[in-house]
């Protein structure tokens, strides 16, 4: 098999990806997924990350774990990816945040140029087809449909209250003018035509509508294991599918789009790397890149659950059961309900000090108690509410445990090795219990979990922290793009020294953004196609 581009990994890159190279009838492009078609009933549900999400059993989902993390107590953390066309969105909360403004002109002053605010904007713009309209902030005509929540549970605008009673004023537009303030996400999802009420993923946005084009091959159930290597330049992709092992030429560029995770670990198994890594594992060097791994960033979440008596929120009870069978009724029927629902409806960016020129927390407001990625189940009804720095200062690493290119790569995201990380919870902790100690709140409110209602001092709070904290699902870094030695690929997604190798996902981010990172993923793709036609 020989295409112009090879594209691996199916996720919110490589679909957006793979639809707009496809565009170009004179292309040929193949797509390597190693999950499924990212179309069956618990993706296109959005309540169906309930049950994807804890891994138990693996569906449409890698449940990777990290090495212990000495900052987590010992713990090994859980890292929930998408293992689906569509990737981690199909997977997770719907949420449409892009980040802060100032994140990407960041990436600009670190030497990046072409990616600052002015550049991204128009690439957020040409994905977005919002159910707002179209302004100098949004796109309407984009595949990517973004709305407005179908049926929002009441208890969010109590949330919602309880910020205003905390002096944080209400936010309509996370993505606008200004990111601070307290509202309700905007998620990923159709709000129009057949499909209304279901999870739009990168795949159900921009692949799945092109997959009868007959320059595209869509290649399900194929587990990349290495690149093919000719002095220098990328020529095709070694993937194993059905128990065999293949090979799928290049002749234009070979293109990874696995992720923070499976992108640098196929350019480990590969012999792209730091040469030390290489080595231990028995793998020949073959082009020696120091950053390759390095650089992991994530964003650290810590959850405040209480139980309450409203059975409008999700919960694990015999009534609540007859619930969802109605609710699932409602949700076939017109789109809208509790099956509807990103589950994470309210939202807060808030500064810690007020001296702060921007949010440096965010929060997270779940119709549910959700606990160790709700692989801990609590009887009755509740809500949570997630408080993670969105700027951390510690890094982290991605390397091998083996050379068994089926085996997980090793994840070190070295959580709280940075004190600064810690006293950044420490505060957004103590806002976050103000704000769920309102007036606001109190119709709602039962018993607080784990806490109990308590007000623990710093101590008490940093042993909670080590024991309970963990991702909230937005690695990034570990390909950086960068202009100086340690930097993974180029400001064109160009691994540095190989030729007709691209990396275009979230691994390229040179710092984590201020958000949710599935948006600035889909851009970053939608920014490359641009890039590589242009070559």
């Amino acid at each position: 098999m020989e295409f112009d581009y090879v594209i691996v990994g199916g996720g919110s890159a490589g679909s957006t990806l793979a639809a707009r190279l496809s565009e170009d009838t004179d292309a040929t492009v193949c797509l390597l997924e190693a999950g499924g078609d990212g179309k069956h009933i618990l993706i296109r549900a959005p309540t169906g990350t309930a049950l994807m999400l804890p891994g138990r059993p693996k569906i449409s989902n890698w449940a990777y774990q990290t090495v212990p993390q000495p900052g987590l107590g010992g713990r090994r953390g859980y890292q929930p990816r998408g293992k689906a066309l569509g990737g981690s969105s199909a997977i997770n909360a719907m949420l449409y945040i892009r980040g802060h403004r100032s994140d990407y002109d960041g990436w600009t002053a670190a030497g990046c140029d072409g990616w600052g605010w002015q550049d991204v904007l128009p690439y957020f713009r040409k994905a977005e087809g919002n159910q707002r309209g179209e302004d100098a902030f949004h796109g309407a005509s984009g595949p990517l449909q973004v709305g407005e929540q179908r049926t929002p549970r009441p208890i969010v605008q109590a949330f919602v209250d309880a910020c205003g009673e905390n002096q944080i004023r209400f936010n309509d537009d996370f993505n606008g003018p200004e990111q601070e303030g307290a509202g309700y996400y905007q998620v990923t999802q159709f709000w129009s035509g057949p499909k209304m009420g279901e999870r739009c993923s990168a795949a159900a946005a921009y692949l799945h509508p092109a997959m009868d084009r007959r320059n595209l091959s869509v290649l399900t159930d194929a587990h990349a294991t290495g690149i093919v290597l000719e002095n220098k330049r990328a020529t095709g992709v070694r993937f194993r599918r059905g128990g065999r092992e293949e090979i799928v030429s290049a002749r234009r560029e070979v293109i990874l789009c696995g992720g923070a995770f499976n992108s640098p670990q196929l350019l480990l198994l590969s012999g792209i790397g730091p040469g030390a890594e290489l080595a231990r594992h028995g793998i020949l060097v073959k082009h020696e890149l120091a950053g390759v791994g390095q650089n992991l960033q994530d964003h650290l979440d810590f959850v405040a659950s209480w139980k309450s008596g409203d059975r409008n929120l999700l919960g694990v009870s015999f009534g609540g059961l007859v619930d969802i069978i109605r609710e699932a009724r409602r949700w076939k029927r017109d789109g809208t309900g509790l099956i509807a629902s990103p589950g994470a409806e309210g939202a807060a960016f808030i500064r810690s000090d007020p001296a702060l020129e921007k949010p440096d927390l965010q929060l997270h407001f779940v119709v549910g108690i959700i606990d160790d990625h709700a692989r801990k189940l609590h009887l009755g009804h509740g809500y949570s509410c997630h408080v993670c720095v969105p700027r951390p200062h510690s890094r982290g690493t991605v390397g091998l445990d083996s050379a068994n290119p089926l085996a997980p790569p090793r994840i070190d995201p070295n959580f709280l090795a940075d004190e600064r990380d810690t006293e950044t919870l420490l505060k957004g902790i103590r806002i976050m219990r103000r704000i769920l100690a309102a007036p606001a709140l109190a119709p709602y409110r039962k018993t607080e979990l784990y806490l109990g209602g308590t007000e623990p001092d710093d101590t008490e709070l940093i042993r909670h922290i080590r024991a309970r904290s963990d991702t909230i699902y937005h690695p990034v870094g570990t390909c950086r793009m960068g202009t100086d030695e340690n930097a993974v690929v180029d400001t064109r997604l160009r691994v540095r020294g190989l030729e007709q190798l691209r990396v275009v996902d979230a691994s390229v981010m040179p710092t984590l953004i201020g958000g949710n990172t599935n948006a600035p993923t889909i851009m970053i793709a939608e920014k490359a196609a641009d890039l590589i036609r242009a070559a």
